[in-house]
C-alpha cells in the first residue's frame, strides 16, 4: 500500500524507492555528497554532551551495540547549515529552559526534531540490516507496512527544506508534562515500528507519536485533561508514557497521504483513518500486555508483572487512586 501522488514536483526525494541507504547521498535531498565525511550526529551534539552520552552504549535491533556517538548520519554541509543546525539553535536553547520553553515551541518544530533523530536510528538500522544480510547473500527484507510508514515520515521530515504544508491536520500527537525529575537523568525511549518517541529530561517529560494524525491525542484525550497541568512524579510519567506506547502499538491503520502541488507549494492532504474499514482504528486492550509494557517502563522502580497486574481489572497505577481521583505526586515514596 502506497502512498497516492499527484504530478509530482521534482524536488521531493523518496529514498525508499530505489531504497537508497548509502552514505553517498543526503538523506534529507538524495543529493550526491562531495565526500564521506559530510554527515551528522544522529543525537545532537550539544546533548550528547550535556548528557555525557557520546560513549554509552545504544543498542540496535540487529542486537548489536553502537555508541550514540556513533550514529551518523549523511547530510549536505549547506542543508545542514540553513536547516538543521538552526533547529538544533532553537530547540537547544528550549530544552536548557525547561517546561515553560518547550511548551511555546511550535508543534512542527518538535515534531521536525524528533522525527530527524528517529528517522536518524532508523536510517543506521537499515544500514546495518541490509549490511547483515548482504554478509549472509541474502536479499534485504522489510515489511511493506514498515516501508509505508517509515516513507511517510521522510516525506513529512522535508518540510524542513521544502515549502510543505499539512492540509487541516497534524501528522502527530505531542503529549507534554512538567515532571520533578533528578536533573542529571536522560530518559530517551524509542519504538521505531510504531514511529513513538519519549525523553524525560530537566524539568519536562515529552512523548511524542510521529505518524497517527492524532489518533493517539484523541485516545487518551480524557487522562491527558486530568494530569496535563499536574507536576509528575517521573514514574508516573513513565505510567502515561507505557499507556501511549501501548495504544501506538494498538492502532491498526496505515495513514494514506494525498500530494498536491500547488505553484511552487507542495499540500499534504490526510486521507480519513476510517477508510474503507468498519473496525475501531485501536485493537482491544488487553490488562496482561499492558501490565508487561509497564513493567518496563517501571524497570527503575522494580515492579513486577505479578504485582502490577494482582487485580487484573485494575492494573496498579500511580496516577489515580481507585476511585478515579489524581494522585498527588508529592505523597508518592519511591527511590529514584
Amino acid at each position: 500500500m502506497m502512498l497516492i501522488f499527484a504530478a509530482m514536483p521534482e524536488e521531493i526525494y523518496h529514498p525508499f524507492t530505489a531504497f537508497n541507504f548509502s552514505n553517498r547521498n543526503c538523506f534529507l535531498t538524495g543529493q550526491a555528497l562531495n565526500s564521506d565525511g559530510e554527515k551528522i550526529q544522529v543525537f545532537p551534539q550539544w546533548l550528547m554532551s550535556r548528557y555525557k552520552l557520546e560513549d554509552q552504549p545504544f543498542k540496535l535491533l540487529d542486537e548489536s551495540m553502537a555508541t550514540y556517538k556513533d550514529l551518523k548520519i549523511p547530510c549536505a554541509a549547506h542543508i545542514s547549515q540553513a536547516f538543521l543546525e538552526p533547529l538544533e539553535a532553537e530547540i537547544a536553547v528550549a530544552f536548557d529552559i525547561g517546561y515553560e520553553a518547550v511548551k511555546n515551541l511550535d508543534d512542527l518544530k518538535l515534531f521536525q526534531w524528533a522525527g530527524k533523530l528517529l528517522y536518524g536510528i532508523i536510517f543506521n538500522e537499515l544500514q546495518s540490516g541490509i549490511k547483515l544480510q548482504h554478509a549472509q547473500g541474502e536479499e534485504f527484507n522489510i515489511s511493506q507496512s514498515i516501508i509505508h510508514k517509515f516513507s511517510s515520515l521522510h516525506l513529512m521530515l522535508q518540510s524542513l527544506n521544502l515549502p510543505i504544508s499539512f492540509e487541516d491536520f497534524k501528522p502527530w500527537s505531542i503529549f507534554l508534562f512538567k515532571v520533578d525529575n533528578n536533573p542529571e537523568e536522560f530518559g530517551y525511549r524509542d519504538e521505531i515500528n510504531t514511529l513513538t518517541f519519549s525523553l524525560r529530561i530537566k524539568d519536562f517529560g515529552l512523548i511524542i507519536c510521529l505518524q497517527d494524525n492524532g489518533a493517539n491525542k484523541k485516545y487518551h484525550h480524557e487522562v491527558f485533561e486530568k494530569i496535563k497541568d499536574e507536576v509528575l512524579h517521573p514514574i508516573q510519567f513513565e505510567e502515561f508514557c507505557g499507556r501511549v506506547f501501548y495504544s501506538a502499538y494498538l492502532f491498526n491503520r496505515l495513514p494514506e497521504y494525498n500530494i498536491l502541488p500547488v505553484g511552487d507549494d507542495i499540500y499534504i492532504e490526510a486521507m480519513p483513518l476510517r477508510g474503507m474499514s468498519s473496525k475501531p482504528l485501536f485493537d482491544d486492550w488487553i490488562n496482561k500486555i499492558y501490565g508487561q509494557v509497564l513493567e518496563s517502563f517501571w524497570k527503575n522502580w522494580g515492579f513486577l508483572l505479578l504485582e502490577i497486574i494482582k487485580d487484573p481489572e485494575k492494573p496498579m497505577s500511580f496516577l489515580f487512586n481507585l476511585d478515579g481521583s489524581l494522585v498527588n505526586a508529592s505523597a508518592i515514596e519511591l527511590h529514584r
